[in-house]
């Protein structure tokens, strides 16, 4: 930019000194035709000063693109697997799930074991949120017990539990995945 103003102030001290020469035998004509093309020279400079603009008006563009992409990343929803059936969750809308997904976002490998010919339960490593509340629970419900453990059900149960989400499958479909034995279930973000 600085080498762009002193070419424009050299090549106007160059036009001015030529047009001294000029006016002595040409008159005011030379003189406003060097001051035309100063002028010339003055407006392309000052167009080009205004790329950088545009490229910062790109640039603004970009970052929204990637603010985007950030946005999206937030989005990322949680997936369950059981063994290595990956099924479908409506996840619940509350704190107990959002730390459960901070959680799963390096992916969380829970051992499960099976409990009461209803159900299967494992800890979970650490305590989390818990709102308890009194609950019927039925095939498919997946609920926080303790603060610690998932209980996920292919039967019935009421109890104290904190609700997480629901599978969505058929209960012999939930009693053929869980009733054969222990399970490993794993929880991350996709």
């Amino acid at each position: 930019m600085k080498k762009k103003l002193l070419i424009l102030l050299l090549s106007t001290a160059i036009c001015m000194s030529g047009c001294a020469g000029k006016r002595e035998t040409t008159g005011t004509s030379a003189f406003t035709e060097a001051s035309a093309e100063s002028t010339t020279i003055a407006t392309e400079a000052t167009t080009k000063e205004v790329t950088p603009t545009e490229s910062a008006t790109t640039s603004e563009s970009e970052a929204t693109d990637s603010e985007t992409s950030a946005e999206t990343a937030k989005e990322k929803t949680m997936v369950l697997k059981i063994g290595d059936t990956k099924v479908p969750v409506t996840w619940e809308d509350n704190d107990t799930v959002s730390d459960l997904k901070a959680l799963a976002q390096d992916g969380l490998t829970i051992e499960m074991s099976m409990y009461g010919g209803f159900e299967q339960v494992g800890p979970i490593g650490q305590s989390i949120t818990r709102n308890d509340s009194q609950t019927t629970t039925s095939s498919g419900d997946i609920v926080l017990y303790s603060g610690d453990q998932i209980v996920i059900f292919y039967g019935s149960n009421s109890w104290s539990y904190t609700r997480l989400g629901k599978i969505d499958l058929s209960e012999d479909e939930m009693t053929e995945l869980l009733s054969h034995g222990n399970v490993t279930i794993t929880l991350s973000m996709e």
